[in-house]
């Protein structure tokens, strides 16, 4: 129950930073903050702040609220309009798009202080090489050699450790590869590699390219560690952006999508499973890793140009530039707000969906 809660309150403190980039941006460049609040549900604190503006009468109520899930940045102009000088409605358009783009930049930031955090503790880097053809699937003439490092698989640069595995699954038939061998770089067109099935006497059945895997490894300085880290929160990104991919081409389906109680339920299976965490701080490490990833899917996730997140803001409000370049006409906000508002009803309707399906899991249907 201890994991549940903590995972619940990550999820929480999550949101919140999202909403921290959006009130520290509209600060910053003058956008007028009615209240920004910790939490939801009903407020226990709430304190009112003058804050030196280029308008007069300016004040942000800070609060904190009774459930911690999150929290919001209610901005003056932000829904409707106002004649407020310093209202959201009224600001230029470049610094909409910053405050709207804030709230992912935060989370992605906070997703990278995460993997810092953990990157500073470890000692090694290490690195997939090919490690040799298998015998009898005749890929000994591929092009590639013993000991190349993979940069490239299939279009895609090998960022960390288990990248080259992974695209390699992914491939079709026909490969690229960029691999550094004594220290040049090569590369490696239309490589003919398809997968292999074979069952062998005693019944067991594989499917393979031919191709084994090694791995080298070095002592990790200051720089490897920074690089490591940055990688790794990049290779999040992707790996977010190719989900959304299958997605889109049905290679996974609702089932295979989490929302906050399976995310929930996820956190507390890693953190109490003896297994994979045997001791306590294995099981604070492994929160934290997926505390990153959580972190890192929020911003990618809030940039998709749909309607009711902030990147469907942002695209609204380049097709206004564009209009309004083009014919000296915008958008009715009305019109933007009834958009947004069917977005938003159309993402409660798969939110409740993902999680008829997290409960359903849960419990074994």
């Amino acid at each position: 129950m201890l994991y549940v809660i903590i995972a619940i309150l990550i999820f929480g403190v999550l949101v919140a930073t999202h909403e921290l980039g959006h009130f520290a941006s509209a600060k910053l460049l003058g956008v007028k903050v009615n209240e920004f609040a910790i939490g939801m549900g009903p407020a226990i604190w709430k304190s009112r702040r003058g804050e030196r503006e280029p308008w007069e009468g300016e004040e942000t109520v800070y609060s904190l609220r009774i459930l911690p899930i999150g929290g919001f940045c209610a901005l003056e102009g932000d829904d409707e309009d106002s004649d407020d000088p310093g209202a959201f409605g009224k600001a230029a358009w470049w610094k909409k798009v910053i405050i709207l783009c804030a709230g992912a930049f935060m989370n992605f930031i906070t997703g990278l202080v995460i993997v810092l955090v953990l990157y500073a503790q470890i000692q090694g880097v290490f690195t997939e090489v090919y490690g040799g053809p298998i015998e009898g699937y005749g890929v000994e003439n591929c092009g590639l050699r013993a000991g190349d490092r993979f940069l490239s698989v299939d279009g895609h640069r090998v960022l960390v450790y288990g990248n080259a595995q992974f695209f390699l699954s992914r491939a079709g038939e026909t490969l690229d590869f960029v691999v550094e061998r004594d220290g040049q770089r090569v590369e490696l067109k239309n490589v003919y590699l398809p997968y292999q099935e074979r069952t062998d006497e005693n019944g067991n059945f594989s499917r393979l390219r031919g191709l084994s895997l090694g791995v080298i490894g070095r002592p990790a300085g200051l720089l490897d560690k920074l690089a490591c880290a940055w990688n790794t929160t990049v290779d999040m990104v992707r790996t977010a952006w190719i989900s959304l991919g299958d997605l889109v081409t049905g290679a996974v389906g609702l089932r295979d999508l989490s929302g906050p109680v399976g995310i929930v339920d996820m956190m507390n299976e890693v953190a109490t499973n003896p297994d994979l965490s045997p001791t306590p701080l294995d099981a604070v490490r492994h929160l934290a890793s997926l505390a990153a990833l959580i972190a890192v899917n929020l911003a990618v996730m809030n940039l998709l140009p749909l309607p009711a997140l902030d990147g469907g803001r942002v695209f609204f409000l380049l097709i206004n530039g564009v209009l309004y370049g083009l014919f000296r006409k915008k958008i009715d906000a009305k019109y933007e707000g009834f958009v947004h508002l069917a977005g938003l009803a159309a993402l409660m309707c798969l939110m409740l969906a993902v999680t008829l399906s997290d409960v359903g899991k849960l419990f074994g249907h």
